[in-house]
């Protein structure tokens, strides 16, 4: 005898329903408001708020205009660790404390901010190469298995701005401020923002701001399409949590998870018969299973869709699809 259909937002699952999902017990209603409700972890240099499946991360070291050191690194690091894990979040937003987004890398060691000993005698021998911080956050925020949205409220430059681009959606407060500002410094781009960057906005575009290092405005960032909105100072967290929400409101997390990593790894496939293997796999996998009826009957119905499966455990097998490099050189 089948068990009866749940009330709510919760749908029984029949036999088409993938084995890991039959495995799972039902959870009530009241079960899953108390379970979203709970607080999201805390970190030292960052604020959390999470708010019926929207997480919002604040940079929070508004004294130093948020500016990134290795405490952030790691903060950073865990709270994306963290999202992945959490069933509760579907999309995460970034923003700063105070008037600043991210100053960049926090120069308070001087002129030796950016000294690893890499050129120093060392009797013996070279010296291990250190990983870039920006680039172990850039590296884990494009392995994200949610979509990240960034609310740029004020300066972000250096690795400020750079942390942002495997961020999903950019946007900026009419108060921004941007600069990819390394030259000026004596180093060179970092965060992976050489291989980022110019796919965000093009080489040619990437080449001017990298090589002159000057700061400009949103307008500016707008038109190269390093933001997609501009936004006046008091508008902006509330347009980033309308898009949260409209992600979050309607679309399944298993299929928002698949669709964001098929973008981003697709950008360096050699031909589209690689996208094309993925796309069939993921059809192939979703389309048996309890959100693709949900989404089509929801539709049909012109109600709300109600998704059931789970990042944490309906993934499909063949996630991941990609083989990640190591940092040490072959």
């Amino acid at each position: 005898m089948s068990s009866p259909r749940p009330s709510g937002r919760i749908r029984a699952l029949d036999s088409r329903v993938h084995p890991r999902c039959l495995q799972r017990a039902a959870i009530s209603e009241n079960q899953l408001v108390s379970e979203s409700n709970a607080a999201f972890p805390t970190y030292e240099t960052l604020a959390t708020a999470l708010n019926d499946g929207v997480l919002t991360v604040t940079l929070n070291r508004p004294d130093r205009l948020n500016a990134f050191n290795t405490q952030m690194m790691n903060d950073l690091l865990a709270m994306y660790d963290a999202v992945d894990d959490d069933d509760r979040v579907g999309v995460v937003i970034v923003t700063g404390a105070g008037r600043g987004f991210c100053a960049g890398a926090d120069l308070g060691s001087g002129g030796a901010t950016f000294d690893s000993g890499g050129t120093k005698d060392n009797p013996e021998g070279p010296r291990p190469v250190p990983r870039d911080g920006g680039g172990r956050v850039t590296l884990r925020t494009f392995d994200l298995k949610k979509p990240v949205i960034a609310a740029i409220n004020g300066p972000a430059v250096g690795v400020g701005i750079t942390k942002t681009l495997p961020m999903d959606i950019r946007l900026a407060s009419e108060k921004a401020k941007f600069g990819f500002v390394f030259a000026r410094r004596g180093i060179v781009p970092e965060a992976a923002s050489s291989w980022f960057l110019p796919r965000v906005v093009g080489i040619n575009k990437a080449m001017e701001w990298v090589a002159t290092g000057r700061v400009f405005g949103p307008e500016e960032a707008l038109a190269a399409g390093l933001v997609s909105e501009v936004l006046a100072e008091d508008a902006l967290l509330a347009r980033a949590n309308e898009l949260a929400r409209e992600i979050v409101d309607n679309t399944g997390r298993i299929s928002v998870a698949l669709s964001r990593q098929m973008m981003w790894k697709m950008l360096g496939a050699s031909h589209p018969m690689e996208a094309h293997r993925i796309d069939s796999k993921a059809i192939h996998y979703l389309g048996s299973g309890p959100d693709a009826r949900e989404g089509v009957e929801s539709f049909l119905e012109k109600r709300p869709p109600a998704f059931s499966l789970r990042v944490s455990e309906d993934l499909p097998d063949f996630f991941p699809w990609w083989e990640s490099p190591s940092f040490e050189e072959e």
